[in-house]
């Protein structure tokens, strides 16, 4: 008890050592606010909220990433998997959270710099996982009926192998998934956040 009373104290303290005083302290209240308003405002805008779910329909928050959903949505991993099962690690709940957090904002800064390519590809880390999970789901088929044994993405690389989208090409995505080569999938892409009033004012005006 005596521990958290003095860990308390310290943070008095130092809150009240950084404290605005004299007349920085109405401007300083404004910026403050002015900021937790934008973080507000931008948590909700790009439902950042919803990244905490295992449900699919988040990675469509990005529409770039239609084609993904709509060649997972049917193929036969779509009946049984979700987005999270194969494409975030499993081992621990920390490490799941930890690499959504890390790829997304890599996802946020492509997408917002327009970077994309027309056909996304995963990168080393994300193959790894991939992997991992390709492997874990399938451990009775790799070890007991054919024995391909579970050798990781890094291995398969330093070893000169194949990994095992290289065999099967068309799970999940298929190889048709560009932006241009499923132009009109039907996905649940998320509403507009533009109020109505502000649609109806900016459509008038065109």
């Amino acid at each position: 008890m005596d521990r958290i009373r003095e860990l308390m104290n310290k943070i008095l303290n130092l809150l009240n050592y950084i404290r605005p005083r004299g007349g920085w302290k109405i401007p300083a209240i404004i910026i403050i606010a002015s900021f937790l308003g934008l973080f507000v405002y931008t948590f909700y805008t790009s439902r950042a909220y919803s990244y905490l779910s295992d449900e699919p329909e988040t990675c469509v928050n990005c529409h770039i990433m239609a084609p993904y959903y709509a060649t997972w949505l049917h193929s036969s991993h779509g009946r049984s998997t979700t987005c999270n099962d194969c494409h975030v690690p499993q081992n621990n709940i920390i490490n799941k959270f930890y690499f959504k957090a890390k790829d997304g904002l890599r996802h946020s800064a492509v997408f917002t710099m327009r970077a994309e390519p027309q056909a996304i590809h995963a990168i080393e880390a994300s193959s790894q996982v991939i992997m991992n999970n390709c492997v874990r789901c399938h451990e009775q088929l790799n070890t007991e009926f054919v024995k391909t044994g579970g050798m990781t993405y890094k291995e398969m690389k330093a070893e000169n192998g194949m990994a095992c989208w290289d065999c099967h090409r068309e799970v999940t995505h298929t190889r048709s998934r560009s932006l241009s080569s499923t132009p009109n999938a039907l996905v649940p892409l998320p509403e507009t956040n533009v109020p109505k009033w502000l649609s109806r004012i900016t459509n008038s005006k065109k």
